[in-house]
């Protein structure tokens, strides 16, 4: 049994993190830092609460860390977990910045400890189905692929301000960041990058609407997010040579996990009939449209695959050079917004 320590008990570590490992076999809830409050003891019960990282750092029964705090502050709380030899995932965006991340690559390989980013998306039911459709060839020659994430928020928010600020990178460094590595995922790294990055709304101090062009050999990806969206535009929406791909709405797995302190539903992840994406092909010249049946979505194969890389069977389920490789591209996207021309990536400056 690994025993695991939380760092944070906010809307990431309440929603996602703690549902996620209490329903992981291998892995145990076993204590939360909580500076002031005592939330996750009282869905909890029995969890050990400490008041400072260094007191949580102290428990030599804790076998991995996860840092579900601000993301101003993960560099800081990562360097004192790894510095201190401890194993640790750390929420999205890992750092706010390329060379953040690759310090603490460094830091893990001088301290010989595990070090992953906390990815989830990769195990979204839409993100799965289209990884098959597109091993399959369903579409063809792939032209076009758009992926978002539009919301309707244009009121100030009254909790979370810690997302409102410039230094938090806003929805570039927030939604960016996943939009990013499932791209990154499906189709390796691009050869450039374009992109408009703004603040919509009036009251906005860090960017709320992003549109990142990445250029690939023979397609184009376009990835997009903004809170002045009603309705939202298709989640995805893929062009080929056959046919198009389009899904809307959004994996059922964030709305289900606020509900929940574990995961016992044997229907997990399986999204209803109604929100099937449409795959339209032409078939001998007719248009032949056909919902497909997803793949069922679910995260808890992400804590799995961290258990079992702790106890030395494969790699890590998300390896942090991804996350390098995300923040290295969301960074070239703020240049190309601010430069206001496309910008060639050079990938020969990624860590080892």
């Amino acid at each position: 049994m690994i025993r695991v320590g939380l760092v944070g008990f906010g809307m990431v570590g309440r929603v996602f993190h703690a549902p996620l490992i209490s329903s992981v076999e291998g892995l145990e809830l076993a204590a939360v830092m909580e500076r002031t409050s005592d939330k996750a003891a009282e869905r909890y019960p029995g969890i050990i609460t400490y008041r400072s990282l260094d007191a949580m750092l102290a428990d030599d029964s804790l076998g991995l860390f996860v840092v579900a705090t601000p993301s101003q502050s993960h560099f800081e709380v990562a360097s004192q977990i790894l510095r201190a030899g401890k194993n640790v995932i750390v929420d999205k965006p890992v750092c706010t910045t390329s060379t953040e991340i690759a310090q603490l690559m460094e830091l893990a390989t001088a301290h010989n400890t595990f070090f992953a980013p906390f990815h989830n998306r990769r195990w979204d039911s839409d993100f799965q189905t289209i990884q098959k459709l597109l091993h399959e060839g369903s579409l063809g020659r792939l032209i076009y692929f758009e992926s978002r994430f539009d919301r309707w928020r244009p009121d100030p928010p009254t909790e979370r301000l810690w997302k409102e600020a410039p230094s938090s990178g806003g929805v570039l460094l927030d939604l960016g960041t996943h939009l990013a590595d499932q791209a990154l995922v499906l189709f390796g790294k691009p050869e450039a990058v374009s992109a408009e990055i703004s603040c919509e709304r009036e009251w906005a101090r860090a960017c709320d609407a992003i549109t990142l062009r990445l250029r690939y050999p023979g397609f184009l990806v376009v990835l997009g997010a903004n809170c002045l969206s009603t309705p939202s535009r298709p989640r995805f929406h893929l062009r080929g040579a056959k046919g198009n791909y389009w899904k809307s709405g959004l994996d059922p797995q964030e709305a289900a996990l606020n509900k929940v302190t574990r995961i016992d539903d044997p229907e997990w992840g399986k999204e209803p009939a109604a929100e099937w994406g449409n795959l339209i092909v032409d078939v001998n010249g007719n248009t032949v449209t056909r919902s497909i049946e997803p793949i069922p979505g679910d995260y808890r194969l992400y804590y799995a695959g961290v258990r079992d890389a702790l106890l030395g069977k494969p790699s890590a389920p998300v390896p942090v050079v991804a996350a390098w490789r995300v923040a290295r591209l969301l960074e070239w996207a703020a240049e190309s917004s601010d430069k206001r021309r496309e910008i060639i990536c050079d990938w020969s400056e990624e860590p080892k």
